[in-house]
């Protein structure tokens, strides 16, 4: 069964009330309610990324925490626009394009 874990974690975190957050086991639950276990490190690599984009807060003891550097048990939120900023900021510029020399 492919999962599209992506859109489960944003449905999941959209439906919570402003602030609120969603364990990854509610995550992975309600993508696959028998075999969820086996889905919680989609669960986390999938909230990584969508954290880098800004798109998604990664919290422990209810604080935001960095995506490349949490471990243990974390929960997962709609980000502030502060912190969609702060990740966005954080993303590497593309590198310019090349001049043509004709």
């Amino acid at each position: 069964m492919s999962v599209d874990m992506e859109a489960v974690i944003l449905e999941v975190v959209g439906k919570l009330a402003p602030g609120k957050s969603a364990s990854s086991e509610e995550v992975a639950r309600a993508a696959d309610a028998e075999g969820w276990r086996r889905l919680t490190g989609h669960v986390r690599n999938t909230a990584r990324g969508l954290a880098r984009q800004g798109r998604l807060t990664i919290t422990r003891h209810g604080k935001p925490a960095d995506p490349d550097k949490f471990k243990g048990v974390y929960r997962l939120r709609l980000p502030t626009e502060e912190e969609r900023q702060a990740a966005l900021a954080q993303v590497p510029a593309p590198p310019p394009a090349a001049e043509s020399g004709d």
